[in-house]
């Protein structure tokens, strides 16, 4: 293995793993951009398809590092990803919890919640659009999407018959 590539997969992760507060969703704009634009270890196509394999597998949604690292340096590359995702944030984690219960009555503990909030909806949703924008999705399909979600967030709808219907509305974009 190359040892410029595992050093490319820990300089491209390392730096995102602070920025992971919103949850790995909220980095997905950025893993995307640096793996496909900018360093060119794979093909949109190929990020999409190692974004659903990550999504389906249990664990948590970084987990997505971890195969990108894979597939650039194998085992090792797995590894090294997954330090590099993993290792900083827990540290600065570890610090600031340490910090929180320290400083019960600080007044900086609600202003901290209140601006990091809006934020990590906004990575969040930028990590959605790029997976929209590298899988190549119609206008249909999102609706369908939105739809749903829609049903399942307001009614008794089973969730295996919106699964059912949005199957069926995908096959049909694709013909379309």
């Amino acid at each position: 293995m190359n040892e410029s590539r595992l050093l490319g997969l820990f300089l491209v992760f390392a730096p995102l793993s602070p920025m992971s507060f919103g949850g790995g969703q909220a980095i997905i704009a950025d893993m995307q951009h640096q793996t496909v634009d900018i360093q060119h270890w794979m093909n949109g196509r190929d990020f999409v398809d190692i974004f659903a394999i990550s999504r389906a597998a249990p664990g948590p949604s970084t987990l997505i590092a971890a195969l990108i690292g894979w597939k650039v340096g194998g085992l090792v590359g797995a590894a090294v990803a997954a330090i590099a995702i993993y290792l900083p944030s827990s540290l600065i984690v570890y610090a600031a919890v340490r910090w929180w219960h320290a400083t019960a009555d600080s007044p900086w503990r609600g202003i901290l919640q209140r601006g990091l909030t809006p934020i990590a909806v906004g990575l969040v949703f930028a990590g959605a659009l790029a997976v929209l924008e590298a899988a190549r999705v119609n206008a249909l399909q999102i609706f369908a999407t939105v739809i749903a979600a829609g049903l399942l967030t307001t009614t008794r709808v089973s969730m295996y018959a919106i699964m059912a219907g949005a199957t069926v509305v995908f096959a049909l974009a694709q013909l379309v």
